[in-house]
């Protein structure tokens, strides 16, 4: 990096000025923090912590997202309102109350750098069947098959051929990442 490039033309004959300015610039090498600055914050294929956080508040997608818990101990009521699956033993769940219970779960910077490149499709995407299964796959595409059914009477489907976990499933319903054409009905489908 040429320091005379930084300078106005009107100072650059002065010697003191110039000394100065040569003197910082060796003693504090920018280029080491620009190229620190950029992997860890402004290129979004390598930036971690607070630079994906900034990339999260850029896109609209944050990084904490509430898992809702399942497994209740207690009485058949829990599986009949439909807010569990299974109802476990003692020592081996939440006791039902008539409330499903949520976990805030932070995601690591992996899994919130996928989640923040799917919302980033979507926030420019035309929602084609091609572009909404580009952000299943960047979302899920890991996990099994995964992709969108087209109805042909204004309503779709998102189809996943594998059983998502708590996180996943708090990224399908409540991230908002998975777009919505408008005046499309949306319906999700599970293997099950």
């Amino acid at each position: 990096m040429d320091i005379y490039d930084t300078i106005l033309s009107q100072y650059s004959n002065s010697p003191r000025l110039c000394t100065i300015i040569q003197s910082f610039a060796e003693a504090v090498d920018p280029e080491a923090f620009f190229n620190l600055w950029y992997d860890q914050v402004w290129n979004p294929s390598t930036a971690t912590g607070w630079g994906l956080d900034v990339w999260g508040r850029i896109v609209g997608v944050g990084r904490v997202l509430q898992v809702t818990e399942s497994g209740y101990i207690g009485f058949d009521e829990a599986a009949a309102n439909g807010t569990s699956t299974a109802i476990r033993e003692f020592n081996a769940g939440i006791w039902y109350n008539g409330q499903p219970t949520t976990t805030n779960v932070a995601l690591t910077d992996d899994a919130y750098r996928k989640l923040i490149f799917a919302k980033a499709a979507a926030n420019i995407t035309d929602c084609s069947i091609t572009s909404l299964n580009n952000i299943l796959m960047t979302l899920f595409g890991d996990s099994g098959r995964c992709y969108v059914i087209d109805n042909q009477n204004m309503t779709m489907t998102y189809r996943f051929d594998f059983v998502p976990t708590p996180v996943q499933l708090s990224i399908i319903y409540r991230s908002g990442v998975l777009p919505q054409p408008s005046g499309v009905n949306v319906s999700y489908s599970f293997e099950e």
